[in-house]
């Protein structure tokens, strides 16, 4: 996947190297025997900030306005590589180390649950607490676990669906509508529509968003697999039959985003579902046969805007950090209108901040903000469990067979369903 630089989830299928056993031992739990949770509390000073690559630029800038208001309680940055695997495992390391050194972290929103379970990550609870009334529902909740935040949300992203908009004047609403455009993708000799389909993360994202928008779920409120219903077979039907009758060509098994991309920006798609990066490159770039014909608009579900997968990140606080009220005051901090405004137009960076999407100058500079607000509304995290690599991998490695045909659709759904209860067994 993208790195931060654009408005892309960061969660790779890196992250299933990670064996379950790593999701095991350490840290004390969120409740109960883990001491660090109510130390450093009042504690004020230096502070290191931990993230991916700052590919944009955007990190550095905020951290000297930071630093010039806060001489006694200066942040450095500690920047990691544009990897997220290798930003994960260097998280683990530190945590089970009980690093103080790594105060505050930029934490996928994938990886929330399992910090969390593993009492790496503070409560942001009484004298810890945030304001979350002016953010977005679904960042608050892809910051959370099992009720309590644990971090605060800093950047957040969702699925657009781009279309033709010289072909479909008008968008489709549902996944039907959109189906029965395909006579016009194959009127013009091009494919109809297309995902990430390869067997990777993307393809998790993909699959969830078939089985939520059809009005299914991967886990249940309980957090316990919830595959054999009915709307999650109609969720992945949709999409194994439309690769079976051609609405999805047969090279888009092997899609990631920017194999996607090319092909829309080739002319060889009438629809793409991907990330809102690809507005900038399909806008711009000399090479693009959709520059004036670009349309987008939310990702269709069954009856009106589907569930798109929730991305982005999130910054948490070290329970072993030292000075806890810095930290708590740090994330504050990345959270005002002004930075979101900051992390937006420098970094391309979707606010968290709900009014900004109605920002006009924002919108005139990024046209998207619209319907990715609309998007990310509707948006439904992947799913929130400790449990999440070997979950994603069960995903992907049963839908990918559901598509291709070399499964049923029941079978996948089924052996899915085994794969997830065997995984948190453990839980």
């Amino acid at each position: 996947m993208k790195t931060r630089n654009f408005l892309l989830p960061v969660a790779t299928a890196g992250i299933l190297a990670i064996t379950l056993s790593a999701c095991g031992g350490g840290g004390g739990g969120t409740t109960g025997g883990n001491d660090a949770a109510s130390q450093g509390l009042d504690g004020r000073g230096p502070i290191t900030y931990v993230q991916g690559k700052d590919n944009s630029n955007v990190v550095r800038p905020l951290i000297e306005k930071w630093n010039a208001a806060h001489p006694n309680e200066k942040v450095t940055f500690k920047e990691q590589t544009d990897q997220a695997d290798q930003q994960h495992d260097d998280l683990v390391q530190h945590f089970q180390a009980k690093d103080p050194g790594y105060d505050v972290a930029s934490v996928d929103v994938v990886w929330t649950a399992e910090f969390a379970a593993k009492g790496w990550l503070q409560p942001l609870k009484d004298k810890m607490a945030l304001d979350t009334s002016a953010l977005l529902k679904p960042t608050v909740e892809a910051a959370s676990y099992k009720g309590t935040l644990f971090a605060a949300p800093e950047s957040s992203d969702g699925g657009i669906l781009y279309y033709r908009k010289d072909l479909v004047p008008t968008p489709p609403k549902t996944w039907d509508e959109m189906m029965s455009m395909c006579s016009v993708a194959k009127a013009h000799n091009i494919g109809c529509y297309s995902g990430q389909f390869k067997k990777y993360e993307g393809l998790t994202v993909n699959a969830s968003e078939a089985i939520n928008s059809a009005g299914g779920a991967v886990l249940d409120k309980d957090g316990k697999p919830s595959l054999n219903t009915p709307e999650a077979k109609a969720g992945l039907e949709n999409l194994a039959k439309a690769y079976a009758d051609g609405s999805i060509p047969k090279e888009a098994i092997t899609f990631q985003e920017e194999e996607s991309r090319q092909a829309f920006q080739d002319g060889k798609l009438l629809f793409l579902r991907n990330w809102p990066y690809v507005y900038n490159l399909a806008t711009t770039e000399g090479s693009s046969k959709v520059k004036n014909v670009l349309g987008m608009t939310a990702l269709p579900g069954k009856a009106g805007p589907g569930a798109s997968s929730l991305g982005g990140h999130s910054a948490g606080i070290s329970v072993y950090s030292k000075n806890k009220a810095t930290a708590v005051d740090f994330l504050k901090f990345l959270t005002t209108e002004e930075t979101q405004k900051f992390f937006a137009t420098q970094g391309s960076l979707a606010p968290v901040i709900g009014k900004l999407y109605d920002d006009k100058d924002l919108v005139a500079k990024l046209p998207y903000l619209p319907v990715l607000k609309t998007s990310i509304e509707n948006a439904v995290p992947r799913p929130v469990t400790p449990y999440y690599p070997a979950v994603t991998k069960a995903i992907q490695e049963n839908a990918y067979s559901a598509i291709k045909g070399e499964k049923t659709v029941d079978a996948a759904l089924s052996d899915m369903q085994k794969s997830i209860e065997s995984a948190s067994a453990g839980q």
